[in-house]
C-alpha cells in the first residue's frame, strides 16, 4: 500500500542530540551574553548542518532536530496565551539527580497570538531547498499534542475564572491548534507530527490510577483525548499528513511509564483520525504487538523497535525478526509498517546517554535494515 506523504520506511521521531555549539550558545543566551538574534544565528548554522547529516545518513523525513527547544513540549506550549510554566511535576518514577519535568498551568483564556513554528518551518524548508532535495526530502514539523496542556495537572491548574467549566477550555485548546496548523499548511508544511505522552501514560497502572484521581475514569479520559486531538486537526487539508507519537518518557535515557498499549488500543486505532502512528516497542515495558490487531487497513505504524536510549547499535537480525512478528498482527502485514527508534534522541536539551557518532551509526543502521526489508526505495 502507498505510504502517506512524508512517511518513509526508515523514519524518525524528530529530536537529535544537541551539538556542542548549540549547548554553549544556549547557556550564553540564558546568562545574558547573547541576544536572541545571536542565538538564532548559531541555531541556524547547526540546523543546516544536522539537516545535511540526516540526508547523508539516508533519512528522507528531515527535522530541525528540535535544536531551538529545551523541551519537546514546553517551548511550544508556553507561547500560547494563557499557558505558563510554574514549578515542576513529581514523577511516579525515580529520576536522575531528582530531575522533574516542568509544570504547565492555564492562567487565562487560551489564545494563539502568532504562529509558533512558522519561522522554524520556513528555515528548515529553505535549508532543504538550498541543497536541492525538495523533490526527495520532506521537512517534518513535530509539535506537542494538545493533551499536554491538560493531563499532568488537575482542575486546580486551569483558572476557574477563565474556565468555570472545562468544555470551553477544550474548545479553545482545539481552536488554537487549528490556527497553528493552518499557518503551517499555508507556508507549505505537509507533514505534522504530534508528540503525546499521555495516551501511553494511561497504559501504566500507577499513572493510570494517578490520572483517575485528577480526571476521573481513565477510559473516558482516553476517549476525551481522542476527541480533543481530532478537533485540533479537524480542519487540516487532505494533502497534509498527520502523525502521532506515543512516548513513555525519554529524558536522559530514562523512562517514566510502562505497560502495553492494550488499555488504549481501540481508542488509539479506531477513534483517532491520524494517518500514521509512531509507537514505542523497544523493550518489554512496551508490551507485545497484539494491540496492532486493531489497526485499520488504511493506517501506517512506524514501529519503534530500535532504541534511542542506548549507545549500542541494534541486533539487525533481531530487529527484522520483530518487524515480521509485528506484521503478523497487521491486516496488510509489512505493508503497514515502517521502522524507527522508539523516540527521538534528545526530547530535552540534555540528550540521551550516547555520543553523536553513536547516534548517526544507529540511524544509518536503521536505513540499512529498512532497505533490506522493504527494498532500496524507502518511500515505497
Amino acid at each position: 500500500m502507498p505510504l502517506p506523504h512524508g512517511v518513509y520506511r526508515a523514519d524518525q521521531v524528530g529530536s537529535l542530540l544537541r551539538s556542542k555549539a548549540i549547548k554553549e550558545a544556549r547557556v550564553e543566551w540564558a546568562e545574558g551574553h547573547l541576544t536572541i538574534d545571536q542565538l538564532r544565528e548559531v541555531e541556524d548554522k547547526e540546523i543546516k548542518d544536522v539537516a545535511q547529516k540526516q540526508i547523508d545518513a539516508g533519512l528522507r523525513a528531515v527535522t530541525d532536530g528540535e535544536f531551538r527547544r529545551a523541551y519537546f513540549h514546553i517551548d511550544f506550549l508556553q507561547n500560547l496565551d494563557g499557558v505558563e510554566r510554574k514549578g515542576a511535576i513529581i514523577s511516579t518514577n525515580a529520576t536522575k539527580d531528582g530531575w522533574m519535568p516542568p509544570r504547565l498551568v492555564v492562567t487565562g483564556k487560551l489564545g494563539h497570538p502568532k504562529s509558533i513554528q512558522l519561522n522554524d518551518y520556513k528555515y528548515l524548508e529553505k535549508v532543504i531547498a538550498d541543497v536541492g532535495k525538495t523533490s526527495t526530502v520532506t521537512p517534518k514539523v513535530a509539535i506537542p499534542s494538545p493533551t499536554m496542556v491538560h493531563f499532568r495537572g488537575g482542575r486546580d491548574t486551569i483558572d476557574s475564572t477563565a474556565y468555570p467549566t472545562l468544555e470551553p477550555f477544550f474548545e479553545d485548546l482545539a481552536r488554537v491548534y487549528q490556527e497553528e496548523i493552518d499557518d503551517l499548511y499555508k507556508a507549505g508544511c505537509r507533514f505534522l507530527q504530534m508528540d503525546d505522552t499521555n495516551l501511553a501514560y494511561l497504559c501504566d497502572p500507577a499513572m493510570r490510577a494517578s490520572a483517575e484521581e485528577r480526571h476521573g475514569d481513565a477510559n473516558q479520559l482516553a476517549k476525551k483525548y481522542a476527541k480533543l486531538i481530532n478537533a485540533a486537526i479537524s480542519k487540516h487539508p487532505k494533502d497534509m499528513t498527520i502523525g502521532i507519537h506515543l512516548c513513555r518518557g525519554n529524558n536522559q535515557s530514562q523512562w517514566f511509564a510502562q505497560g502495553g498499549y492494550e488499555p488504549v488500543a481501540e481508542v488509539l486505532f479506531k477513534e483517532l483520525n491520524v494517518d500514521v502512528y509512531f509507537l514505542e516497542f523497544d523493550d518489554a515495558r512496551s508490551g507485545d504487538f497484539s494491540p496492532l490487531r486493531f489497526l485499520p487497513e488504511d493506517k501506517i505504524v512506524v514501529l519503534g523497535v530500535m532504541s534511542s536510549k542506548l549507545p549500542e547499535v541494534g541486533d539487525k537480525a533481531e530487529v527484522i525478526r520483530r518487524l515480521k512478528e509485528a506484521a503478523s498482527f497487521c491486516p496488510k502485514g509489512l505493508d503497514q509498517l515502517c521502522l524507527s527508534h522508539q523516540c527521538g534522541f534528545s526530547s530535552t536539551e540534555e540528550g540521551n546517554e550516547l555520543t553523536e557518532e553513536q547516534e548517526w551509526a544507529k540511524i544509518r543502521q536503521e536505513v540499512e535494515i529498512a532497505k533490506e526489508v522493504w527494498g532500496a526505495d524507502i518511500s515505497a
